[in-house]
């Protein structure tokens, strides 16, 4: 020990003082020397006290001449205050995630518990579309008004804002000058959706006539919604009719549902004068942007807790929660979701087949698209104006519009030009167009 301190402190000529550890010299003029007995009297002490672990406390005391000792430190010892530093934030953010997990998982049971005789759905022996009654009345985010209307529906979308789903339902309401009241659904408590049976976004409530209609999925809302549009003198709940839900037990027992026809059109053909082969080319594309786009983009995303807290946090901004929800639901949902999103992300990838390198799975789904655009030689699939498979596949891409993932997709493929396009159209289109 003694011949340890003696190297590290010890009086020279010239009025130096040496640190062997780095081999360097400091001058009388940068280092004073009332400082420095108080320093290595600090060295001794803890030497002394801290026993075999002398050495730790040696290097926590050097630690303690910051500036000055921070000039002198190797590489590696920067490099492992770097990784220190990176480990705590990384600290952080788990610790914050754990809490609101723990959080939610509470108020969530709470809820389930308080809500779980108040549904008003229908039952499977009827027509679940049909609604016993109006689902309770919640604070609407905003209503979307668009004077070329020509639906006569009263729409309801219950959501979340950055849906991939909900953005693909938005944007053909959007296009379609449809109006419609906006309800935003807290995506961990779901306080919004105690009262439907269907738990998943969106879904739309309509009053039609003198009945109530809830409609599930947003390609069936896609759907159902275009053929009453295209033949305004159809009856919707004839249309609903169409698209049944058929349930199933799977090998291992789970219970499965699943929409049929939920990508056909139910019109009379004469009132619409398209091709069967342009029909059957948009279907393809409006299933591909559901069973292929959507899957690449929570791999992108939610990649690691930082960026799915990154995510999250832009989520807030877009989806304008300070002003609809409360100052703990909106952490609970950041904190709660980022983790939970994260999780399924890694998930998602392993299940869909994305790439080690999540990006390039989202770069060969935007050029897949834009090839097929090329093909078709127009500014549109749909030609000289978007049909629903460019709605379909520009409604899930805004989801991420405001993410680092979408920014490097921009960069590395061709989608951007596209896009652009499209938002303009479903922005200054409201309905102006003759189906």
């Amino acid at each position: 020990m003694a011949s340890h301190i003696k190297s590290l402190y010890r009086p020279v000529s010239c009025g130096l003082a040496r640190l062997s550890s780095h081999n360097v010299v400091l001058t009388a003029n940068r280092f004073t020397p009332p400082a420095f007995p108080t320093v290595a009297n600090g060295l001794l002490s803890r030497r002394r006290n801290n026993g075999d672990g002398g050495r730790v406390g040696l290097a926590t005391s050097c630690a303690n001449l910051s500036p000055l000792a921070d000039k002198y430190k190797t590489q590696k010892e920067k490099e492992d205050d770097d990784n220190k530093k990176k480990s705590g934030k990384k600290k952080m953010v788990y610790q914050a995630l754990g809490v609101g997990v723990l959080v939610g998982a509470v108020l969530g049971y709470q809820n389930s518990q308080a809500n779980k005789n108040k549904q008003i759905a229908n039952e499977s022996n009827v027509k679940e579309y049909l609604l016993a009654e109006k689902p309770p009345e919640f604070k609407v985010a905003r209503s979307i008004t668009s004077d070329n209307d020509r639906s006569g529906l009263k729409v309801t979308l219950f959501q979340y804002q950055t849906c991939p789903f909900c953005c693909k339902a938005r944007a053909f309401l959007d296009y379609f000058g449809v109006n419609y009241d906006v309800i935003e659904v807290n995506s961990v408590l779901r306080t919004q959706m105690k009262w439907s049976k269907y738990k998943k976004v969106p879904v739309v409530v309509i009053e039609y006539k003198d009945k109530i209609l809830q409609i599930n999925d947003s390609s069936v809302i896609v759907s159902a919604l275009f053929s009453k549009l295209a033949d305004p003198d159809s009856n919707l709940e004839q249309i609903m009719d169409c698209y049944p839900t058929i349930r199933f037990v799977e090998a291992d027992g789970t219970e499965k549902a699943d929409i049929q026809n939920r990508y056909f059109l139910m019109y009379n053909e004469a009132k619409v004068n398209r091709t069967k082969e342009d029909i059957v080319e948009e279907r393809r594309w409006r299933r591909w942007a559901d069973d292929t786009l959507v899957h690449t983009l929570s791999p992108n995303v939610y990649r690691t807790p930082t960026e799915a807290l990154e995510t999250f946090q832009w989520f807030d901004q877009a989806g304008n929660w300070p002003n609809l929800f409360s100052v703990w639901e909106r952490y609970l949902v950041i904190y709660v979701g980022a983790l939970a999103m994260w999780l399924i992300g890694k998930r998602l990838k392993k299940r869909h087949g994305i790439k080690d390198d999540a990006r390039e799975s989202l770069y060969d789904s935007c050029n897949h698209w834009m090839k097929g655009l090329k093909k078709k030689g127009t500014p549109y699939m749909g030609g000289a104006n978007p049909n629903l498979a460019d709605l379909a596949v520009f409604g899930v891409l805004s989801a991420i519009e405001g993410c680092e993932a979408f920014s490097d997709a921009r960069k590395h493929t061709n989608i951007g030009s596209w896009f652009d396009r499209m938002k303009e159209a479903v922005g200054k289109r409201r309905g102006q167009l003759d189906l």
